[in-house]
Order: C-alpha cells, then sequence, then structure tokens
C-alpha cells in the first residue's frame, strides 16, 4: 500500500498565499476539474466554462487569507464556482438576442477569441505579479471592490485618501508597460 506524500490542502493554500507558485500551480491542478465540473454542470459552453474557472481561481487568490478551514478549500472552490456560473447565467438572461447573422459568425471566431484572451490574460497575470506588493494590494483592492468608498479603500489598504488615485495611476502605468514589454500593449498607449 502506497502513502500518499502529496502536501494536503492546508499546506499547500498557506504555501500559496506566501507566493509559493508551485504550490499554487499543484492547486490548480488538482482542483480544477472539480471546478470545471460545476461550471459545465450549468450547461455553460466551452468559453463561459472557462471564464467561470478562471474567475473562481481569481477570486481564491483574493481571498486566500480569507479561508480559515483549508480543509474545506474544495467545497469553497465549488460555491464559489457555481455562484460565478449563476451570474453569468443571470446576466445572459438580461442580455438582448442579437441575429442569427451574428451568431453564426461569433461562434465561429469563439474559439480565436478564446484563445487570444488566454494568452492576453497570461500576459497580464505575468505582468502582474512582477508589480510590488504594494502594487498589486492596490490593484486588486481598487478594481475589484469598485463598490467601496474612497475611505474604505484608504483604511483598507492604510494609505491616506489623497494618494489613492495617483498610486492606482503609477500602479496601472507600471503595469502597462510590463505587459507592453511582453507585445501586448503599445508603449504610447494610454
Amino acid at each position: 500500500m502506497e502513502v500518499d506524500t502529496r502536501p494536503g490542502a492546508a499546506e499547500l493554500l498557506r504555501a500559496a498565499e506566501l507566493g509559493d507558485r508551485a504550490a499554487w500551480r499543484e492547486l490548480v491542478a488538482r482542483h480544477t476539474p472539480t471546478v470545471w465540473a460545476v461550471a459545465r454542470s450549468h450547461r455553460l459552453d466551452r468559453a463561459d466554462a472557462a471564464d467561470v474557472v478562471q474567475n473562481t481561481w481569481l477570486s481564491l487568490l483574493e481571498n486566500m487569507n480569507r479561508i480559515h478551514d483549508p480543509a474545506a478549500l474544495a467545497a469553497w472552490l465549488a460555491t464559489t464556482a457555481r455562484r460565478h456560473s449563476l451570474r453569468l447565467l443571470a446576466a445572459r438572461r438580461r442580455e438582448t438576442p442579437a441575429d442569427e447573422a451574428r451568431l453564426d459568425l461569433a461562434e465561429a471566431d469563439a474559439a480565436d477569441v478564446a484563445v487570444l484572451r488566454d494568452v492576453r490574460d497570461g500576459v497580464l497575470w505575468r505582468a502582474f505579479t512582477q508589480l510590488s506588493e504594494h502594487c498589486q494590494r492596490v490593484l486588486r483592492v481598487v478594481v475589484h471592490s469598485p463598490e467601496l468608498s474612497y475611505q474604505q479603500v484608504a483604511t483598507a489598504l492604510g494609505i491616506p485618501i489623497g494618494s489613492i488615485g495617483p498610486t492606482r495611476g503609477r500602479c496601472l502605468a507600471e503595469l502597462r508597460r510590463k505587459a507592453s514589454l511582453s507585445g501586448l500593449f503599445r508603449e504610447d498607449a494610454r
């Protein structure tokens, strides 16, 4: 009988939280099939399911420090994927259907768009991970919590309220510069 010597969920989660990329890759490898299955169980097409999977992992990245019971990580990921799937389905119901010809073109181009989106997202994430920890925190809070007031953002980040906008601008400029080195954006793009 073989003994499983792989690190447990708690060990991987804490290591990933500290920036261990190998631990993050292992978490993704272990749990992506479950996240993918949850997304597909909502009858999402491949592209929408891929968006749900990506958003679920992004949610974990943003909330890693809030997971108090690492043993419940699989359930947390499944619940998060379900919520992202339901949000996407609700948004789809609110959309006005396009005409048939445009739908056919969209389906034909969906694979190309998905590949381009994956490349873009990969470049942006690599550029994002090269930012200072401070810039990463600022952009996470400002971009993913738009409902927060400037006072709440300042409190969350521990910075003066008057420096939020300029700091955000500098961090976005740095992200743009790092992404442009990979050819994603032109240097002069604003």
